[in-house]
């Protein structure tokens, strides 16, 4: 792999961020990925990109492509799963009330939809029970269980949750109530003595694919139903199970960020296509509110007019955020009733719902983010490899995600607690609820295990965990976790890396490019959306969109240029202006506006290129040479004429007035620049400008750091004569003819 060190673009932290190139150009490859191209007469990029995910000869490629090597695995080969299917067929035929018990973000939601619609659909006494986040918390609880319990239920089927409900379980069993566990979570020691256990991360399990997401157990669950149940052949089974919920397991897999290979490419295969085409009226109404169609449609049939390609990203970054706000800021069942709804007006009204909860947990998600910065700010951040943050009324919905975005943004664990409506002496009763994320090197249920005489209660994932804790122990808990980190993390295990596929010549960028590209779908873990690196390219326009959360660029090479787009960086954020040449790492796109397709660049990073970097020090050491009397050429247009300090002394007021006291040199020079074609006010010609401000007694100027100053007019009722001043005469007298 190529290494290439460059530094973050974000202002607040000037953390390392390492871009690595999976490229191979070494005979051997390039000869494999020239063969790859000829034989299957793909674009060469697109034949690199086969080679690097591993299909290094034509027959591998090929068999990639056409999905030739992904089969679904014999369903029983899964643990208890005969028993499973016997106590939810026995409770099907006697009319026993079940119910349905699911975790409340998306994988829990499509899970309780997928089962709850197939039982429905067998004729059961079914009924679903999500907990409600803020209220009840994560996993299973007594007293939900007394209160199903006196619904009239004798069989609970937990989905996506259960794994760790020993006590729980054991419980419902002293009161008449049986439990179904399916999970895929990581297991503890001891499972629960239910009817059935069905995870395939349970250490006697035998199944080959453990990487299915709760949606997916479901899943086999019911192609096993199904197989045993109605005597059909197993082709059969999985077909009648697939080509009735493909939609909602493809959902919660990509939700629940679930390597898209094996079992579950197939499952996303399916559902895509699925989805594209589908006639479920909450899934249409959806999709329609999402992308901000008419809440009423005209069009009976419910076939929605083909406006853009469902993708993998569309259900990661469109649908799954607007299902899972329901659980954050509201009920997981609103999401739930949206799925099971058989009316799209009523879907519809759902929809826009769960559209604006969206909206409130992004702003609720800000809020607490800027909190947490200031949080972090305060901390010496270089003894804690793991930062655990805590609050009195942070979201318990919300803190997850927030979570995610530290642990990204400074390239460690991250776990926020929040005690919500606590604020009392510290105390048994006085339990916060947490949400955990973590990096490779760093399993953060083992972390939790390690610390769990402080826990009340915890669950998840390798990288993704929830906890409880009391306010009593926070601290405690807090030394305790970081101890076990520091034996765990090396420094190189903190610095952010982005891996991407291979550089590519600005010129090879184009429609045809992407839409080659789309053969290696569906992307996610496993097989993610390719990322490129371009180098030397110029930045012709930059601008925020959306109240300036995001930015929007012009990049060319002087013989075309293409539109991008950084999501989530401000244009400020980005430590590069309009003129500089720029490195960029980024996944194509395309932009489909009025029937007209063209490719943009959706960019991941970017920085000023390594020619970009040189000619600045050239310029600072210009600067210098200049200021301790240095001849200067006429070319060099270093020497500030009357209107370029009036220039500049009317940009600073009008940035006073609008309250922006602080700038980058870079910025002010992109800034005063009158666009990329023109010379506009150079690196140096600013810093004299600077200096006789100040001199001259006009502007306060102070550099808070190298290169980043603070602006503040002095009032005089009577104007500056800049030809007295020494600086400027100075200059003059060095200028060469």
């Amino acid at each position: 792999m190529t290494r290439l060190t460059v530094k973050m673009n974000i202002k607040e932290k000037n953390r390392e961020k390492i871009w690595l190139s999976k490229q191979d150009t070494s005979p051997e490859a390039l000869e494999s990925q020239d063969l790859i191209a000829r034989k299957l007469r793909v674009d060469p990029i697109v034949a690199k990109l086969l080679y690097i995910r591993g299909y290094t000869n034509p027959s591998s490629a090929m068999s990639f492509l056409r999905m030739e090597d992904e089969i679904f695995i014999n369903p029983f080969r899964m643990k208890d799963m005969e028993k499973a299917v016997a106590r939810i067929r026995k409770a099907v035929e006697s009319k026993e009330k079940i119910t349905i018990y699911g975790d409340y973000d998306v994988d829990g939601v499509t899970s309780v939809c997928t089962l709850y619609l197939y039982l429905q659909s067998k004729g059961a006494n079914v009924d679903y029970y999500i907990p409600n986040r803020s209220g009840e918390g994560y996993g299973v609880s007594c007293s939900a269980i007394d209160a199903i319990k006196e619904n009239g239920t004798t069989l609970i089927i937990t989905v996506d949750t259960g794994v760790t409900a020993t006590e729980e379980v054991l419980y419902a069993k002293s009161i008449g109530v049986d439990f179904v566990v399916t999970d895929h979570h990581e297991c503890r020691s001891d499972l629960p003595l239910a009817e059935a256990v069905i995870n395939p991360h349970r250490p006697d399990c035998e199944y080959p694919f453990k990487e299915l997401a709760g949606v997916g157990v479901v899943f086999k669950l019911l192609c096993a139903y199904e197989e045993s149940t109605y005597g059909v052949n197993r082709r059969t089974a999985t077909y009648n199970v697939i080509k009735e919920y493909a939609d909602l397991v493809c959902i919660g897999t990509i939700a629940d960020v679930m390597p898209i290979k094996e079992e579950n490419r197939i499952i996303v295969k399916y559902g895509l296509g699925m989805i594209d085409t589908t006639d479920r009226p909450g899934l249409l109404a959806l999709i329609d509110a999402a992308s901000g169609r008419d809440a009423r449609r005209n069009d009976r049939s419910m076939k929605r007019k083909k406006k853009a390609k469902i993708t993998s990203s569309f259900i990661g970054f469109t649908l799954a955020p607007r299902i899972n706000a329901a659980g954050r800021v509201r009920s997981a069942t609103v999401a739930v009733e949206l799925f099971l709804s058989d009316n799209y007006d009523d879907a519809m009204e759902i929809a826009t719902e769960l559209c604006n909860a969206n909206k409130e947990r992004q702003a609720e998600e800000n809020t607490i983010m800027l909190e947490a910065y200031k949080k972090i700010d305060a901390l010496d951040i270089d003894r804690y490899p793991v930062i655990v943050l805590d609050a009195n009324d942070w979201h318990h919905g919300v803190i997850g995600i927030v979570s995610s975005r530290i642990t990204e943004k400074y390239s460690r664990p991250s776990i926020l607690v929040s005690f919500e409506g606590n604020e009392g002496i510290p105390s048994n009763e006085d339990i916060g609820k947490g949400s955990g994320r973590s990096i490779k090197g760093l399993n953060m249920v083992d972390a939790l295990c390690h610390c769990s005489d402080l826990l009340v209660k915890f669950g998840g994932h390798e990288l993704a965990a929830g906890l409880s804790v009391t306010r009593e122990n926070l601290p405690l808990f807090r030394e305790k976790i970081n101890e076990y980190a520091r034996e765990q993390l090396t420094d190189s295990d903190m610095v952010h890396v982005i891996e991407a596929d291979m550089e590519i010549p600005f010129s090879s960028i184009s429609l045809a490019l992407a839409e080659s590209i789309s053969q290696l779908e569906p992307f996610g873990v496993g097989n993610p959306v390719p990322l490129f690196i371009v180098k030397g390219v110029h930045l012709f326009e930059l601008s925020g969109i959306s109240d300036g959360k995001h930015s929007k660029m012009v990049l060319g090479d002087g013989e075309k240029t293409i539109s991008a787009m950084c999501f989530s960086n401000s244009p400020d954020s980005l430590g590069v202006y309009v003129g500089d040449k720029v490195d960029c790492l980024f996944s194509l796109d395309i932009n489909e506006w009025q029937d007209r397709r063209n490719v943009q660049l959706v960019v991941r990073d970017i920085k000023a290129s390594e020619s970009q970097l040189n000619a600045h020090g050239k310029e600072v050491d210009r600067f210098i040479e200049i200021k301790n009397g240095d001849p200067i050429r006429a070319e060099e247009d270093v020497i500030p004429s009357r209107e370029d300090f009036v220039l500049t002394y009317r940009f600073i007021q009008n940035a006073l007035h609008q309250g922006q006291d602080t700038f980058s040199h870079r910025d002010l020079v992109s800034k005063l620049s009158h666009g990329h074609t023109a010379k506009g006010i150079n690196y140096v010609k600013l810093k004299f400008i600077f200096m006789i401000f100040t001199e001259m007694n006009i502007v306060s100027i102070e550099e808070i750091e190298s290169d980043v100053y603070k602006f503040n007019l002095h009032f005089s009722s009577s104007k500056k004569d800049l030809e007295k001043s020494g600086i400027l005469k100075k200059l003059r007298s060095q200028l060469r003819v």
